[in-house]
């Protein structure tokens, strides 16, 4: 088998973390999430476009973006979420890319991209794992992580493609609607396929 780079994605609030974290303890990952993260660092091109697009008063009092702010708005306006996310998504792409080629000499590297399939990073990575979890225990987590009304939570679940059709394109699917001790038995299968092995220390 070759290199295997893996993409690993999923819906909003249904796990992807808890894989990543788990999985960092053996083997390298690149977040996309981080990457989103330095490209609007204070001072960087991307978050001056954004304040030239919507206003000074978009930036919080030390001049980084007030993200809640910001997600108010391209979650409730499809053409703005598209805008800014075309300002983000080849900077992340290409961290990934010149990350990729950094850890050339490692034969298993996954990359977290909650975007996989709607930023068409599909190309990047040689499998797509995919965690999936129950519809309410996925919007109970938003609620409770980033303190959202349901209403707001539904909006950001509606806002990405169905989990049906990720699981569609998927080559592992992750089940985390059951136990955290199940679904590392599922990543621990998927990572060494057709080996009995024992679950990460």
């Amino acid at each position: 088998m070759g290199r295997r780079i893996i993409g690993l994605t999923g819906g909003v609030g249904m796990g992807k973390s808890t894989v990543s974290n788990y999985l960092a303890r053996r083997l390298p990952v690149l977040d996309a999430d981080l990457y989103a993260r330095d490209a609007v660092a204070l001072g960087s091109p991307i978050l001056a476009a954004i304040a030239d697009r919507y206003g000074a008063d978009l930036l919080l009092t030390e001049g980084t973006l007030d993200r809640r702010r910001l997600g108010e708005i391209i979650f409730s306006d499809a053409v703005e979420k598209r805008w800014l996310e075309q300002q983000i998504h080849p900077y992340v792409r290409d961290r990934i890319s010149s990350e990729l080629q950094r850890l050339s000499d490692q034969p298993i590297v996954v990359v977290v991209v909650p975007l996989l399939f709607e930023a068409q990073m599909t190309d990047l990575v040689t499998e797509i794992w995919v965690v999936r979890s129950d519809g309410v225990q996925q919007q109970q987590r938003m609620i409770e992580r980033d303190r959202l009304t349901p209403e707001q939570a539904q909006i950001r679940i509606d806002s990405q493609m169905p989990i049906a059709q990720k699981i569609a394109q998927a080559d592992v699917v992750l089940d985390n609607s059951t136990t955290l001790e199940s679904l590392y038995q599922q990543v621990d299968r998927a990572l060494m396929p057709g080996e009995r092995n024992e679950p990460f220390q």
